[in-house]
């Protein structure tokens, strides 16, 4: 029996200037293992295994490594990776059966725009 759950990160995490890749990183591990899903975003980081880039491809070069997505333009964005890797060992952490846990829906949602002044 596997269990399925939903990734939906909240709306005040800061992965608006990547949403483009942090959007393809999602769809690439959508219907995975939460295993699986794990070493392949582990693989992102150290550049074994691309993104595909399917929606926001403009100006993304190609990569032989996206052939096994049958896709011809890949990259390897490492802080969406790394953010997806967070959100992982958070689900993984709230005490559901890691070895049943497929990802059925993952959302990425733009920032709200903030108004006035953000005082840095």
């Amino acid at each position: 029996m596997d269990f399925f759950f939903c990734l939906r990160p909240g709306t005040k995490w800061p992965v608006d200037q990547y949403r483009s890749n942090t959007r393809e990183t999602a769809q690439a591990i959508k219907g995975m293992h939460i295993r699986k899903a794990n070493k392949y975003l582990r693989d992102v980081v150290v550049k074994r295994q691309c993104v595909p880039f399917r929606r926001y491809n403009g100006g993304v070069g190609r990569c032989a490594q996206a052939k096994q997505f049958d896709w011809t333009q890949g990259r390897w964005p490492k802080k969406s990776a790394e953010f997806l890797l967070h959100m992982l060992k958070n689900a993984e952490s709230n005490g559901l059966d890691v070895d049943s846990l497929v990802i059925e829906h993952i959302q990425v949602n733009k920032a709200p725009k903030m108004r006035r002044r953000t005082y840095r």
